[in-house]
C-alpha cells in the first residue's frame, strides 16, 4: 500500500526578480505531475526553535516515486536553475502515516 509523501522546502530568497522567473513557470510544470501544493507561506509562525527559511512550501504526492518523477524531470530541472541562482533552500522528503500508524 502506497502512502503519501511530502516535500517540505525552507527557502531563503536572495534575488527576488530571478526567483519570480521560477515562480512564473512552477505551476505550469508542477501541474503535469501527481502532486498537490498544500501550503506556501512567506511568514510562518514558529512555535519552537529556529526556522531558517523566509518561504515555506509544503507539497504532497501519492508516493515517493511520483515526487521523484517531478523533481527529477527534465521540465523541472530546466526551471529549477532560476531558483538555485536566486535562493538557497533546505528540502526534505517526509513520509506520511499509513492508516495503521494513525490508529495507534
Amino acid at each position: 500500500m502506497n502512502m503519501s509523501v511530502y516535500a517540505i522546502a525552507l527557502i531563503r530568497i536572495q534575488d527576488r526578480a530571478k526567483y519570480s522567473a521560477y515562480e512564473r513557470r512552477f505551476m505550469e510544470v508542477f501541474a503535469r505531475f501527481e502532486g498537490e501544493v498544500l501550503a506556501v507561506d512567506d511568514a510562518p509562525r514558529v512555535l519552537e526553535g529556529d526556522w531558517p527559511g523566509e518561504r515555506t512550501v509544503l507539497l504532497r504526492f501519492p508516493d515517493e516515486a511520483a515526487l521523484r518523477r517531478w523533481y527529477d524531470s527534465e521540465a523541472y530541472r530546466e526551471i529549477v536553475r532560476d531558483r538555485m541562482v536566486a535562493a538557497s533552500a533546505d528540502i526534505a522528503i517526509v513520509s506520511g502515516l499509513g492508516a495503521r500508524d494513525r490508529d495507534r
